[in-house]
């Protein structure tokens, strides 16, 4: 087994399969758009709080399913334009990510959410390197009511693999999912860890975030 096999087989062994709870977390009692719109109609203050989440939600809308839709994801870092994976169309041919090694970045995802509130909405990813899980995350977006305009989420800033060990090709699977393990939406992509990122050879499938 070379060094870079060792390492991952080292990291795998602290990454479970399939974690997407957050610890800590507990998912609050489920209720319709039509159920928080009639609770304590004489609190005027409250009235205008559930407007704010609702919008017009509540008005024909209340037997309406669920409905999330992830459309962007965009990679956030200093020095360079961001970068966006469009998450509507063929999800088979997402470009490669160039990243250089080190760098700090940030993920950012827009979605839109119909009819109904999702409870628990989070980001789960695991990466994984020559077949090997080495990383996971499950970031807690939050609970979100239906509005016309996207909605938007940063998470907080990461760092890049560094170091000769760390370069290379990774592999990572992600899903949008609730407090239900609804999942609505998955996708693969990848991302090559190197010193710059200039690539000797570009292609229509590979994107440079440096």
């Amino acid at each position: 087994m070379s060094e870079n096999d060792a390492a991952c087989a080292a990291a795998a062994a602290s990454v479970s399969d399939d974690e997407t709870d957050t610890p800590g977390y507990v998912a609050p009692a489920k209720k319709t758009v039509e159920e928080i719109a009639n609770l304590d109609q004489d609190d005027e203050s409250l009235v205008k709080y559930k407007q704010a989440l609702l919008g017009g939600a509540a008005s024909g809308l209340a037997n309406q399913p669920l409905k999330v839709t992830v459309i962007k994801m965009t990679f956030i870092t200093e020095g360079r334009d961001d970068v966006e994976l469009d998450l509507t169309g063929d999800l088979t041919k997402l470009p490669q990510i160039v990243i250089k090694e080190g760098c700090t970045y940030r993920l950012k995802f827009a979605y839109t959410v119909e009819n109904q509130i999702v409870s628990g909405l989070r980001f789960h990813q695991r990466i994984t390197r020559k077949g090997i899980a080495v990383d996971k995350q499950t970031i807690m977006l939050g609970s979100f009511g239906p509005k016309d305009e996207p909605h938007e989420f940063c998470n907080p800033p990461d760092e890049a693999p560094k170091g000769m060990l760390a370069r290379g090709t990774y592999h990572a699977k992600c899903k949008f999912l609730d407090d239900d393990k609804t999942v609505f939406l998955e996708w693969e992509w990848s991302f090559k860890i190197q010193p710059t990122g200039k690539s000797k050879t570009s292609t229509s499938h590979s994107l440079l975030l440096f």
